[in-house]
């Protein structure tokens, strides 16, 4: 791979003395004996060693084609099967916007694989509940997802400007390969005994610093060229023994170079950072091999095993990494096989509500997000393990899809409901009648709560509908309530104003004449109408006026109580207060009865008494409840006609 594994194209081993054909044959044929009368296990060391060298040679060679893919190393590969839909679009347009496009080739594939099996899945969800909400549909399922538009522009981006790259590269490639092969040509015809052997030498000197600088060329032909290369470097070291001094100046400076290279990767193997090491290693391995020259034969097999040792360390320590990382891969595994198996439970378990079903899908959710985020499984389990969790979620939602295909009558039922409910609210939209029609939009508004799910896609434009056409009227109805509220205003100022005048007022000494004029004064503060609800206070002022005047008037109890009862009464009916009207009829009637007790209780005691031995002697006792009686019926008369002035009042 490296200069060294080319020695046997043709040696220089920097002695005078040892530079004949006869003595390279000699020693190839001794080398190839030692081989084969070595041990077993030194063979599967080496073969151990060629294998660790192997993989930072085909690294390397795939990196010299394309220098950019040195970078790719510094960008850190997420695990991207954890991440969300929208996640991975927004790494794939900052990688894409970002990063030199060779760099990040692998990322965006990655993420590529991941955002597919996603966007796969959650099609063939939605394409199954779109017939499930739509049996008998003859139309082609279509989905529009401007998620999956995001995703297919800067994936588009990332094509071009990697079909852009590779024009360009390809042009490159092929230019710097030309002049590669150029160069090993003039290294062919610098071995010529008729130049002054200091020009020679800076004309190869002059060469190697072109090759340097000549740029990168295709993978397939870079292990054949470099080799090349080598050999005829080879060649001219063995033609430097006519200079032995300027060589072995090069060997000693190579030998320098190379002995720095063994003591970075010592430090290396002991790097924390495994991966890190690694790569470094990579461009030690490109240095040994482009950059520095061959050394004296005397070093050359015990530095080349230093490093070749060194770095099969270094490739076990990456191996044991791999090998943690497999572990963890297959904990993930187990973890996801759990999760397929939870969801396989919940596929089975029936449920016989929306609320219960809601639950249900929660727990799938959760699964899913935690499927997704317990990180990548073995690859060769991958397909495997995604396919087994896209059929656990797809029994679950066909499960699921079976309920709610059994519920569409009843959300069809639904539907017809609301929609005439939406026809009667429509309906009373424009009418005025606010005290008739706001009691029946609550109650519509009441039965639409009550009446459950109408299929989805209904849904939004049906509760529109209801929803701007209870706005209307309710909209309406406060502009009428402000308008009632200005006369409100004005009704509380002119009562302010009489309140003052009815001070004044003086009673004349003439019982009609007196009650005529309180009478009047009563018709006159109702004419004024209602005072807002934060003001009704004036009306306790009222009355405590009119107490005061009827305890002036020489009136019966009776009748001073029936008058200040219809005046509350009116009071309370002018307002519109139906509560406090229907509490007043139950006070009423839960009165009359007491009284009517009371009375039977009565009437049976002067029973027991007029039937004892002693009735005479009784007598006062008799009397005496005969007049409770009598003042028990007088009250229970006043109750019946305050109930009957009450519900006479609620007919009108």
């Amino acid at each position: 791979m490296l200069e060294e594994m080319n020695d046997n194209l043709q040696t220089a081993d920097g002695n005078l003395a040892n530079d004949s054909n006869e003595s390279a044959q000699a020693e190839t044929v001794m080398t190839e004996e030692t081989s084969i009368e070595a041990p077993q296990t030194e063979a599967v060391v080496e073969n151990d060693n060629q294998n660790a060298l192997n993989s930072i040679e085909d690294s390397n060679a795939e990196e010299s084609e394309d220098e950019t893919l040195k970078e790719r190393h510094d960008i850190p590969m997420q695990d991207y099967d954890t991440f969300t839909m929208d996640a991975l679009v927004e790494e794939l347009k900052n990688l894409v916007s970002t990063e030199k496009v060779m760099s990040v080739k692998d990322h965006v594939e990655e993420i590529k694989k991941s955002f597919l099996a996603k966007f796969n899945h959650f099609i063939e969800e939605k394409k199954e509940e779109y017939h499930t909400e739509n049996p008998d549909t003859t139309e082609d399922f279509q989905y529009h997802s401007p998620l999956k538009l995001k995703f297919d522009q800067y994936y588009s981006q990332f094509r071009d400007n990697k079909n852009t790259h590779f024009k360009s590269l390809q042009t490159n490639l092929k230019s710097n390969l030309e002049i590669r092969l150029a160069i090993v040509e003039e290294l062919k015809e610098l071995i010529n005994p008729q130049e002054n052997i200091k020009d020679t030498l800076k004309h190869f000197n002059e060469l190697r610093e072109r090759w340097k600088t000549a740029g990168s060329i295709p993978k397939d032909k870079y292990n054949h060229v470099w080799n090349n290369y080598h050999f005829h470097v080879e060649n001219f070291y063995d033609y430097l023994h006519l200079d032995r001094e300027a060589r072995d100046l090069d060997f000693k400076h190579n030998l320098e170079q190379k002995l720095k290279i063994i003591a970075r990767v010592e430090e290396l193997v002991n790097e924390a950072d495994i991966n890190k090491a690694f790569r470094e290693l990579q461009d030690l391995h490109r240095i040994w091999k482009e950059d520095i020259g061959p050394v004296s034969r005397e070093n050359r097999d015990e530095i080349w095993n230093q490093f070749s040792d060194l770095t099969k360390k270094m490739h076990d320590k990456r191996e044991v990494l791999f090998e943690k990382l497999r572990g963890t891969e297959l904990e993930n595994l187990e973890t996801k096989k759990g999760i397929i198996a939870e969801i396989d439970v919940l596929a089975t378990v029936k449920v016989n509500s929306h609320s219960q079903w809601l639950v249900q899908i929660e727990k799938v959710e959760l699964l899913r997000s935690n499927f997704f985020a317990a990180g990548k499984v073995p690859s060769d389990v991958n397909e495997e393990t995604w396919l087994a969790f896209k059929n656990s979620v797809r029994n679950f939602n066909s499960f699921k899809n079976s309920f709610y295909k059994d519920i569409k009558k009843d959300q069809n039922e639904n539907l017809s409901k609301k929609t005439a409910l939406v026809t009667k609210a429509k309906e009373l939209q424009e009418s005025t009648d606010f005290a008739a029609t706001t009691p029946v939009m609550k109650q519509i508004q009441d039965e639409w709560k009550k009446i459950g799910h109408v299929p989805r896609k209904y849904s939004d434009s049906i509760w529109k509908e209801f929803k701007d056409a209870c706005n209307h009227y309710f909209d309406k109805l406060k502009e009428h309530q402000n308008e009632e509220n200005s006369e409100e205003i004005e009704a509380f100022e002119k009562k302010k104003a009489y309140l003052e005048t009815l001070r004044e007022f003086q009673l004349t000494g003439d019982h009609k004449t007196d009650l005529d004029a309180i009478k009047l004064h009563i018709e006159t503060w109702k004419s004024f109408g209602k005072v807002p609800f934060t003001r009704r206070h004036i009306e306790g002022k009222f009355n405590k006026i009119l107490d005061a005047l009827f305890d002036k008037l020489s009136l019966s109890k009776k009748e001073t109580d029936m008058m200040r009862f219809a005046n509350r009464m009116d009071h309370l009916s002018e307002n519109n207060d139906t509560r406090k009207l229907e509490n007043e009829k139950i006070f009423l009637m839960r009165k009359i009865d007491e009284v009517q007790n009371e009375i039977f209780q009565l009437e049976n005691n002067i029973q027991f008494f007029t039937n004892t031995r002693n009735a005479k002697k009784e007598n006062s006792i008799v009397l005496e409840v005969r007049k409770n009686i009598a003042i028990h019926k007088e009250s229970l008369d006043l109750w019946k006609e305050k109930l009957k002035q009450l519900r006479n009042l609620k007919l009108e």
